[in-house]
């Protein structure tokens, strides 16, 4: 890329730029899942442990990779070690696999943001009258010949004017914008969901540690179970934090030296969990006054994935009268916007990649890694659809893109990096990287155990654990 590299504006800046890409659609589906399967408070306490541990270790790396040699990370590895670009194609083959289908999501959101706001503002009902034809719907639109991509391909251009305007004119003031929004937004759906009748069971089953997930049929503590749970924690922290996605290095390459990436860290931690509990909020009282209604299971009503948020959640507010539609309006806002400030990040980290290696310009580069997103995009957008019956290993192009990345090329590129830090590099160097300008480092030790010892071991876990349970091996579902 021609001329200096572009970088924020401050401290907060950036922080509120890696939270926004740390704040995505995992948060708001896959953390309350969770959270009900395996204990509530219970789930929730093991995940603030991991979050301050292990997730803080391997973001402190990223993003001070990305910081002491100014690359995203296709270069940045190469840069610190010939031997290691490997690591850095792997990097960003992640982000660029998961942007076309994360935006496709994106459009599936943006459609039901259209169908909340004719139901608001106009009155009508595009879903049916009856609440139980929500699901149809869903089917019916993801599995259309072209609505799915056409929706895709405004959430992709919306992301791509974004990036075109740069670091300071595009992410950092589209993020001064949509992530105050955000907040207030989940505040006030969480304050609303609170004091409605009958969700007192809902928030006991959500906040209170129960303990029952962790013992087997016959009422004994499982060391298995316990396992299961922390690993369970361990995958939502690791996605949840956008870690091995490219994103903290190539945001890390636009830090000054002066910012302290401890503090910054600390407070991204604190953002992350912030919404992800209130998420939680959200989503766990109603579903579970839902599920109590209706005689469902609260686990099966709790489904994982879209499922949760395209089909349960339309019902539950199908429930609720006239304010279902505005509150369904206001909630899909917010998931647009949590939506979009992540994929933003996603589609940065390939732009920046695409600058530094071909040496473009922003827009040109912009230009390119769109039309590559648009077209690798089709194959999810219309993998329901034209291509339902279009199978790689067993599963649909979406769903195969997500393991791929998800369980997969993230947990490798996350413990190659620990190894390549620990034992090849040297941790003192992202420790001075830390220690920049002056600025202390006050989790030195917890640093240096976890990269060299923990994190790795860690990691490598949650590769067979997510790989299991895509696959279904051995019982893993978690």
């Amino acid at each position: 890329m021609k001329g200096k590299r572009a970088s924020w504006s401050g401290q907060l800046a950036f922080v509120l730029a890696a939270a926004a890409s740390a704040i995505g659609l995992g948060n708001l589906w896959r953390f309350p899942y969770l959270a009900a399967q395996y204990g509530g408070g219970t789930f929730i306490a093991i995940y603030l442990g991991l979050v301050v541990t292990l997730g803080f270790t391997l973001m402190v790396t990223e993003i001070a990779i990305g910081r002491m040699t100014a690359q995203s990370q296709l270069t940045a590895y190469a840069r610190l070690h010939r031997g290691w670009g490997v690591v850095g194609l792997l990097g960003t083959i992640i982000p660029l696999l998961i942007t076309p289908y994360y935006c496709v999501i994106g459009g599936w959101v943006l459609k039901y943001l259209t169908v909340y706001a004719q139901m608001a503002f106009a009155g009508t009902a595009p879903m049916g009258e009856a609440a139980v034809e929500s699901g149809a719907f869903f089917t019916g639109f993801i599995s259309a010949p072209f609505a799915p991509f056409g929706y895709g391909m405004l959430f992709v251009l919306a992301c791509a004017g974004v990036i075109m305007l740069g670091v300071k004119n595009g992410i950092e003031k589209s993020n001064l914008v949509m992530m105050p929004v955000l907040f207030i937004m989940a505040i006030a759906i969480s304050i609303y969901v609170v004091c409605l009748p009958g969700t007192g069971d809902g928030l006991k089953y959500y906040l209170v540690p129960n303990m029952d997930c962790l013992r087997d049929g016959a009422g004994n503590f499982s060391p298995a179970l316990l396992g299961k749970t922390i690993l369970g924690a361990m995958g939502q922290m690791f996605y949840s934090l956008s870690l091995a996605m490219g994103i903290m290095i190539t945001y890390g390459s636009y830090m000054k030296k002066t910012d302290s990436i401890e503090r910054c860290v600390r407070r991204i931690e604190v953002f992350d969990t912030l919404i992800a509990v209130i998420a939680g909020l959200m989503i766990i009282p109603v579903v579970h006054m839902f599920a109590v209604k209706t005689g469902t299971p609260v686990k099966e009503a709790m489904n994982a994935g879209p499922g949760l948020m395209f089909i349960t959640l339309p019902k539950v507010f199908a429930t609720l009268g006239a304010t279902g539609p505005w509150l369904g309006l206001t909630f899909f806002v917010l998931v647009l916007f949590a939506a979009a400030t992540s994929a933003i990040s996603l589609f940065e980290a390939c732009v920046a990649s695409v600058c530094d290696l071909l040496k473009l310009e922003r827009k040109a580069a912009t230009f390119f890694t769109a039309a590559l997103i648009m077209f690798l995009a089709t194959f999810s957008a219309i993998g329901y659809g034209p291509w339902a019956d279009v199978r790689l290993f067993g599963m649909q192009f979406l769903d195969f893109f997500d393991f791929i990345t998800n369980s997969v090329l993230m947990p490798v590129v996350a413990a190659a990096t620990c190894v390549f830090v620990g034992y090849v590099l040297g941790p003192d160097k992202v420790i001075d990287e830390c220690q920049a300008e002056g600025n202390a480092f006050r989790a030195r030790g917890l640093y240096l155990a976890m990269v060299k010892y923990f994190a790795p071991v860690l990691v490598i876990a949650i590769l067979v654990s997510e790989t299991c349970r895509a696959l279904g091996i051995g019982g893993w579902r978690i």
